[in-house]
């Protein structure tokens, strides 16, 4: 088998050693869905939110959806294709969280919020945390969702990456508590609604994402974009284009922000760092390496991290389906070919996922926990985020050049 760049659409067809074990791997995800959807109200979320997990795992691996490879792919090759399917997946989501959010909250009073919504603190700390965020995946070459569904790749940098997502959560920390006295405590958490009310917040967002398309657009290049290979006719068509290539990039985005919705409304707002970062506070706080108290932290919206006292959690069956849901769809495509990891993979990935880890610390979140559900909600820390991450990914642009 062949490893694939993100733009392939021609792997080798899968063996069947491959097949039996993507049906094993989905066999035990529908297990899992029937065994805790069977119990009480908590297990049947959990059933939920696996279920929601698998389905955004083999969405990212199918449509090759990624934050920072979709913006090189415009910055560096002219080809706008993943960068509309982001400002899709936005999209759709702010349609679908109006809804929600207008069902639950009809009235956007002063000094409510919507339940469980990514609307955080907007600050300097916010801008700075996104920027690290953004040269961190640009280091490391994905952003934290697309090293777990690369995870199940068999990516040889994905493990380094979420090893050093999960030091970089244990320095933020420890740089949580002066951050939050001196800056953070202060901050407005700014909600759009409160402001322009619910159509105004729609308009609003949907416009920018518009002016958005048009200039990603403006700035794609003739010819960068190449032409699909035309798969065999009939049935085997359909199953080709299903299961083996590459889904149209803007379905991949459409599909995103349809599960962002579906998961805001029976499960919580998308996220996929609040594992991560609760499994290392509770080794932080094993190890007594953790501040006595982190001021403010378990009060604000987002990712939030604890100290675990159970052994599954939404979050953490979510990126399990994540992983499991990716591997089953790279092993059916025959895109499933881990290789030995070569020293750049493991430097990269580590140093790249430090700084991911301590930006998505600091910011609450990641691109999907504060950038997706946060514009989704109408947050305005959720714009912040976008622009500041979008800014360090272009600074560590050169960078990468070099070392991949």
């Amino acid at each position: 088998m062949t490893t694939l760049s993100p733009a392939s659409t021609t792997p080798d067809a899968p063996g069947a050693p491959a097949l039996l074990v993507a049906l094993a791997v989905a066999s035990l995800i529908v297990w899992g869905v029937l065994a805790l959807s069977g119990g009480d109200a908590a297990a049947r979320t959990l059933g939920l939110s696996l279920a929601l997990g698998a389905v955004f795992g083999v969405t990212l691996q199918r449509s090759r959806f990624c934050f920072f490879c979709h913006v090189r792919d415009l910055v560096e090759g002219g080809d706008p294709r993943g960068v509309l399917a982001i400002l899709a997946a936005l999209a759709v989501g702010v349609a679908g969280y109006a809804l929600v959010i207008g069902a639950w909250l009809p009235t956007p009073l002063p000094g409510r919020l919507p339940p469980d919504a990514h609307i955080g603190p907007v600050s300097y700390v916010l801008a700075g945390a996104a920027f690290v965020f953004g040269f961190g995946m640009a280091l490391s070459g994905s952003c934290i969702s697309a090293h777990l569904y690369r995870l199940g790749e068999g990516s040889p940098t994905a493990p380094f990456a979420l090893l050093g997502t999960a030091g970089g959560f244990g320095l933020g920390f420890l740089t949580w508590n002066p951050l939050f006295l001196s800056i953070i405590s202060e901050a407005p958490v700014i909600w759009l609604p409160h402001h322009l009310g619910y159509a105004g917040t729609f308009g609003l967002s949907l416009a920018v994402l518009a002016a958005l398309a048009v200039l990603a657009l403006a700035f794609a290049r003739q010819g960068a974009a190449p032409a699909e290979p035309s798969p065999p006719l009939g049935l085997r068509r359909a199953g080709h284009a299903l299961f083996v290539a590459r889904w149209p990039a803007l379905a991949g985005g459409a599909i995103v922000g349809v599960i962002s919705a579906a998961s805001y409304l029976r499960v919580g707002p998308l996220g996929v760092t609040a594992e991560i970062g609760s499994l290392a506070r509770s080794a932080a706080d094993r190890l007594h390496l953790l501040p006595e108290t982190l001021y403010g932290l378990d009060g604000f919206r987002g990712c939030a991290t604890a100290v675990k006292t159970a052994l599954w959690s939404k979050n953490g069956v979510f990126v399990l389906g994540l992983v499991g849901g990716s591997l089953a769809a790279a092993l059916v495509a025959g895109q499933f070919a881990p290789r030995r990891p070569r020293f750049s993979d493991v430097a990269s990935g580590l140093a790249g996922g430090l700084l991911m880890g301590w930006g998505g610390m600091t910011a609450l979140g990641c691109t999907v926990g504060v950038l997706l559900s946060g514009i989704h909600a109408g947050a305005v820390s959720g714009w912040a985020f976008l622009v500041a991450a979008f800014a360090g990914m272009l600074a560590g642009l050169p960078l990468r050049r070099r070392i991949a």
